[in-house]
């Protein structure tokens, strides 16, 4: 399977212009800087939280402590599919990052800032800005889908 990636990806390398082959180098360096930041955020995070049970300095009930594992864990997350994104550019199934991958993880980072949030250290106004964040990002996101399905459903009928 991996062999065959790499067979596809260097008859097309050929093809490549200029700045999609420097496109594709970009994408590369960038999966794996992301790659390294994961596996040791990923390091960093069992360590701690490893240590935190055995020698019980965290409690794994208490809900400060919770948020802030979920927090870190949904952080590793969101790199995870950043990482996946960047691995279609650098296989040219995809020449630029997709909007609506974007959208998503927009999405799951205001995710996150909900599950982290402390309601007794925010105002009113704070809560109702990140709502509105997430109902502008939704509904860019169902616009884009939606457009997505029309063209695809009318691109099929069409032929």
């Amino acid at each position: 399977m991996q062999s065959s990636r790499l067979k596809q990806l260097t008859v097309s390398w050929s093809l490549l212009g200029y700045y999609q082959r420097f496109e594709a180098i970009v994408a590369l360096a960038l999966t794996f800087l992301i790659s390294v930041i994961i596996i040791v955020a990923l390091v960093r995070l069992a360590m701690g939280v490893v240590n935190g049970l055995v020698f019980s300095a965290m409690d794994p009930l208490d809900h400060a402590v919770f948020q802030t594992v979920f927090g870190e864990i949904m952080t590793l997350l969101i790199a995870l599919e950043f990482n996946h994104t960047l691995q279609y550019m650098v296989a040219r199934q995809q020449s630029i990052v997709q909007t609506s991958v974007l959208l998503l993880i927009a999405i799951l980072a205001l995710a996150r800032k909900f599950i982290l949030l402390d309601l007794k250290a925010v105002s009113a106004a704070q809560v109702l800005a990140l709502a509105g964040a997430t109902l502008a990002l939704g509904l860019t996101y169902w616009f884009i889908r939606a457009r997505r399905d029309a063209d695809g459903a009318s691109a099929s009928s069409s032929s």
